[in-house]
């Protein structure tokens, strides 16, 4: 199957994207990846994003999508893929259909992890991380440590990361909604965006997406 896996910052994509691509025995493709890959093996493109980034800026569409593009094509991917954190915006959709389009290969469905916005403050603003490597993650609701504010496993601080305050999760909503989000409605139109609750076990979000995916694929 070739998916495309969409949800708001908190929702769980990367612990799905990963669940579901060993389930499905196809590579999990997100753009973090990506970049670090092609920063790390110092490739043209990797050069390029990395300046970028390194002055605070996105990675331009055109270099997303070429990484992309390469990676499609890696062997591994003939009979597959999720990819996550790409497209993020119509634009990143287009080119995408564009590029699927000379590869003779159509997508099978784009996977939408709903979850609601209080939610996903409450998810993101209550993470705690210890200042230890590797690092230990807490949360002040789901997984508190014994004692606030120390971490259970090395007994160093534990402290929230500038990303994870509720003013940040909310700015990062903002451009979620505004970038990403209207590319729902541009799958939508294409038969191909299918929505499930991202809330509850994990394991029963898994289940769920599994048995939509399996839904999307019969109905073609």
């Amino acid at each position: 199957m070739r998916i495309v896996l969409v949800g708001p910052p908190g929702a769980g994509k990367g612990t799905q994207a990963t669940r579901l691509a060993g389930k499905l025995s196809i590579p999990h493709i997100s753009t973090g990846d990506l970049f670090r890959a092609n920063i790390s093996r110092q490739t043209e493109l990797g050069k390029l994003a990395k300046v970028s980034m390194d002055a605070g800026n996105l990675v331009p569409d055109e270099l997303t999508i070429a990484m992309a593009k390469d990676r499609m094509r890696q062997p591994d991917a003939e009979n597959g893929f999720l990819l996550d954190g790409f497209p993020r915006n119509v634009s990143q959709a287009e080119a995408l259909d564009e590029l699927l389009k000379t590869e003779a290969i159509t997508l099978d469905a784009v996977l939408d992890l709903e979850v609601p916005e209080g939610e996903v403050v409450e998810r993101i603003a209550g993470r705690r991380i210890c200042r230890s490597r590797p690092a230990h993650v807490f949360h002040v609701s789901y997984s508190p440590p014994k004692k606030q504010g120390v971490c259970d496993v090395c007994g160093g601080e534990l402290y929230q990361r500038d990303d994870d305050s509720e003013e940040t999760v909310r700015k990062r909503l903002e451009v979620y909604h505004t970038q990403t989000e209207p590319i729902i409605e541009y799958y939508k139109t294409q038969g191909l965006a299918v929505t499930i609750s991202s809330l509850g076990p994990v394991d029963e979000v898994t289940r769920r997406a599994l048995e939509a995916l399996e839904r999307e694929d019969d109905g073609k």
